[in-house]
């Protein structure tokens, strides 16, 4: 159901996440230093392979939501504001909590395109791990992660954010992941 976006609307995309919060959540590989955050941030990734955590709800795996593909892919629900790495042979190998932007993609079906290394957000933030897969409403959607590793701001009133960010070690894992290509399976 995806269709082909024509140059100029890339750029436009591009830009308007330079304006607005790129909020690009991303998975990262390795186990590094996370930043000390506000109590908004989302809480500690819950992994298959990952070390276990210190808070006991944490260290159960939380399951991919029943309707959400077979096969390699990203899944992202919406209302649990939780993305999934999935391998080929269905078994979930990293997840985490994201920070959604104002403007969310509808359930579906959904392949990440355009990738970028690093740009400036809305919020003046430096980011990463840029993965687009989706627009709507002019604003395009996309994974990304904040160089210094914080959480975004709030955005301001009626600022329509596609952006969803991600930890910095998520971030880095998504990216190595979700290669151009990579189904996305967005869940209510």
């Amino acid at each position: 159901m995806s269709a082909r976006l024509p140059s100029w609307a890339w750029v436009t995309g591009l830009t308007t996440g330079a304006i607005a919060v790129v909020a690009v959540l991303a998975v990262q590989a390795d186990g590094g230093a996370k930043p000390t955050a506000a109590t908004s941030r989302p809480s500690p990734s819950a992994t298959a392979d990952a070390k276990p955590s210190a808070k006991p709800e944490e260290k159960k795996p939380v399951a991919v939501p029943a309707g959400s593909g077979t096969g390699r892919r990203i899944v992202y629900a919406l209302d649990q504001k939780r993305v999934w790495l999935v391998d080929a042979s269905d078994t979930p190998r990293r997840t985490f909590t994201v920070w959604p932007g104002t403007v969310s993609p509808d359930p579906g079906s959904y392949t990440i395109g355009a990738r970028t290394e690093a740009t400036t957000g809305s919020d003046g933030v430096e980011v990463e791990h840029i993965m687009y897969f989706a627009a709507k409403s002019g604003v395009n959607v996309a994974f990304s992660n904040a160089v210094d590793g914080s959480s975004p701001p709030p955005p301001a009133p009626g600022t329509p954010t596609g952006g969803i960010r991600v930890s910095k070690d998520d971030g880095r894992a998504l990216w190595t992941f979700g290669t151009a290509g990579t189904p996305v399976r967005v869940v209510e």
